[in-house]
């Protein structure tokens, strides 16, 4: 049951770093704030995938020995990882089909 909690908590706390808290993102859709928002998440994804490097390494060398904190630490990284490649996807369509318009 705790690794079921576990993982619901990145679905909250890793969408409000990804909407960039979405109740001041919408009085403020300067560049600089979804480019923030933007870097904040490539950050969080970067510490959720060390996190499960260092649990991995510890699991290995024998430091510890439970396989729900390593498989937990794995999920959120890979859930993260996975977040941030759709988001990157769909940045870039946006981009070419911003591109496509004719002035």
């Amino acid at each position: 049951m705790d690794a079921l909690n576990a993982l619901r908590g990145i679905s909250n706390q890793y969408n409000k770093i990804a909407a960039g808290s979405a109740a001041s993102e919408v009085k403020d859709n300067s560049f600089a704030t979804i480019f923030q928002s933007a870097k904040d998440m490539l950050e969080e994804t970067s510490n959720l995938q060390n996190k499960a490097e260092e649990q991995e390494i510890k699991f290995a060398l024998g430091l510890s020995n439970n396989t729900h904190d390593l498989q937990i630490a794995q999920e959120k990284a890979n859930i993260a990882l996975q977040y941030t490649i759709a988001v990157r996807d769909k940045v870039i369509e946006a981009y070419k089909e911003l591109m496509n318009i004719s002035v």
